[in-house]
């Protein structure tokens, strides 16, 4: 089953990569340097995350702040995997493809792909404190894993693991340090100076509206 998996994987490298062998080289180069600005699109949206969850509740902005952190620790996790698997690069391997991207050097191994747990990490995280907008994150990370494939330096197999490894720390992280950290969130918002790093003003003025609205409430 494994072996067979590895085969048709290796298949369609080999046939991704050689069709994008066959474009222009202005291509290529746009391929190649897409697959890095793409990790950039998801730091914008953890900074636009921590920004919106500002306006929204303690437990958001725990999660929106988290989301970076829950991505280093899939990273890690991946390195760690990848170091322990050392499978060769499809572009280690097949020598004879032309590749959009430089190969990177022996012993810089090929499963998981890193970029694609990063991808696979960041949306995960990123869904939890922000779900209106996960359609578009998946696409992004998808995106991103796809993009290591037509570059030629991962395997289908290599960043599908990645997304799903990379995804699944991330949540556990996320999900396992909320409760702490919503409470460190309400700690900050608690000091002044803090507090709009945690809080906005439309925040604030909602509260307030509520509590208005409270008190005139006859009992």
């Amino acid at each position: 089953m494994i072996t067979e998996i590895l085969r048709v994987s290796s298949a369609w490298s080999r046939a991704v990569v050689g069709a994008v062998a066959e474009l222009d080289p202005a291509w290529r180069h746009a391929f190649d340097l897409g697959t890095e600005l793409l990790l950039g699109v998801f730091a914008v949206l953890f900074l636009a995350s921590w920004w919106r969850a500002r306006s929204v509740d303690a437990r958001t902005v725990g999660l929106a702040l988290l989301a970076p952190v829950a991505t280093v620790i899939a990273y890690l996790v991946s390195r760690t995997v990848k170091e322990a698997v050392a499978q060769q690069r499809p572009c280690q391997a097949m020598t004879d493809l032309v590749t959009a991207a430089a190969c990177p050097p022996a012993g810089d191994w090929s499963f998981p792909s890193n970029h694609a747990a990063i991808a696979g990490a960041s949306a995960a995280a990123l869904v939890l404190a922000w779900r209106r907008i996960a359609v578009v994150i998946a696409v992004f990370a998808v995106l991103e894993a796809f993009s290591r494939v037509v570059v030629g330096v991962h395997y289908p197999h290599d960043v599908t693991v990645g997304l799903l490894l990379g995804a699944l720390v991330a949540t556990l992280v996320s999900l396992a340090l909320a409760r702490p950290l919503t409470r460190c969130v309400d700690r900050l918002a608690a000091v002044e100076r803090l507090r709009p790093l945690v809080r906005s003003s439309v925040a604030d003025r909602t509260a307030g509206t509520r509590d208005d609205e409270h008190t005139l409430t006859p009992a």
